[in-house]
């Protein structure tokens, strides 16, 4: 059956897409198949499957399931989203040129700066929430522009749809970090983007227990040349790895109508609280981008970035008293995750870029969790309350 757009909706095609039942069996859930290797009835002869690495039944159910959620065709499950990062620029060779997005998750910028800048390919960090700066940052040898939105961790955002016209207009691809808005919120495809990113580990499989990552697009040549790389690259996800985000995209949906409904909620409160100085929350009205966060994205996600009064020492007292709150890296998942960006996840940017894109020691991130709105609130409250 075809569990087309069209016809069915995001929460019957994530329990449903690409997940007949087992025909040697009818198990209804998907088997986990743990084999490296696959029968030949003759040489060359086989059933769809060789070698794992270059294909799984488990993965191929789970590629196909998280596809069709972005609107798209091919997916391709890896072993951490940096994987699939690493996958994606070996699209490119040496001598092509890079614009990204100057707000981004650290780890990417240290993969770009320390990794693929010494294998010949430059990169230009610019500030794309204003798309008239990528016009002047094209080069004739732009092959890529990578963006994120809303951007980790300044949450500011970016019009999808306008950035894909004008790299497609200097022959450019458009690849997108989609982590944090997953496909339930945002499809960056429909909008105009080539390829599609998410750290798996964050919100598709929502339960901070795996690491994966995920590649998608619906364009046929990008995604042979994937193929390809996947099986010569070898960064595959395993099985088990792939049962398990295919078991959470059945709750994605209500998972994150649950994060966006609390984060929400939260992020009005603390715009009213003494001792916040900002709240950065797509969905506030506050937001300076909040009018294209309601164009491009169908709901606002559970992260918000918030600056403390105090500066770092109302920051440690705040992260020592949380208690619904875990302080702790990642996010995405079901319980709610506390971090400060300047001494976690992004103590890799060297301190002159973290300072001039505006990431001071006042800055605290949150994931906001499907905990009891009120406990977090209260959580909070007590906390922020300490110092």
């Amino acid at each position: 059956m075809s569990w087309s757009p069209d016809k069915f909706g995001f929460d019957t095609r994530a329990v449903h897409a690409g997940q007949s039942p087992d025909p040697s069996t009818g198990a209804v859930i998907t088997p986990i198949v743990l084999s490296t290797t696959f029968e030949h009835s003759s040489p060359g002869q086989h059933q769809g499957f060789d070698y794992s690495r270059c294909g799984n039944p488990t993965r191929a159910v789970y590629e196909e399931c998280i596809a069709n959620l972005e609107g798209a065709r091919f997916g391709f499950a890896n072993a951490s989203g940096t994987v699939g990062v690493t996958t994606i620029m070996h699209l490119l060779q040496s001598g092509d040129h890079v614009v990204a997005g100057d707000d981004m998750y650290a780890g990417m910028y240290r993969l770009f700066e320390q990794i693929f800048k010494k294998n010949g390919i430059s990169f230009s960090y610019v500030d794309l929430s204003d798309s008239k700066l990528l016009e002047a940052a094209m080069r004739p040898e732009t092959r890529m522009v990578w963006i994120e939105t809303p951007t980790n961790p300044l949450m500011k955002m970016v019009d999808i749809r306008e950035l894909a016209d004008i790299s497609h207009a200097h022959g450019a691809l458009l690849a997108v970090d989609n982590t944090f808005m997953s496909p339930y919120f945002q499809q960056p495809l429909a909008l105009g983007a080539d390829l599609v990113m998410h750290s798996s580990t964050k919100y598709i499989n929502g339960h901070s227990d795996l690491i994966g990552g995920v590649l998608i697009t619906d364009n046929e040549e990008l995604a042979e040349r994937l193929t390809f790389l996947a099986n010569a690259v070898g960064g595959i996800q395993s099985a088990f790895d792939a049962y398990l985000c295919l078991r959470s995209l059945k709750t994605l949906g209500i998972r994150m109508r649950a994060h966006d409904s609390n984060a929400r909620t939260l992020a009005a409160h603390l715009e009213t609280h003494p001792a916040v100085e900002r709240v950065m929350y797509p969905g506030l009205t506050s937001h300076p981008q909040h009018d294209l966060a309601l164009k491009q994205m169908s709901g606002m996600g559970g992260m918000i970035s918030i600056f403390l009064k105090g500066g770092l020492p109302a920051v440690n007292s705040m992260l020592k008293s949380v208690k619904v709150f875990t302080l702790a890296e990642s996010l995405g998942g079901v319980e709610s995750l506390i971090s400060h960006p300047p001494t976690m996840t992004h103590l890799s940017l060297p301190e002159d870029v973290r300072l001039s894109l505006g990431i001071t020691d006042n800055l605290v991130r949150l994931s906001v969790g499907i905990e009891n709105v009120e406990d977090i609130i209260d959580d909070l409250d007590r906390a922020l309350d300490a110092h």
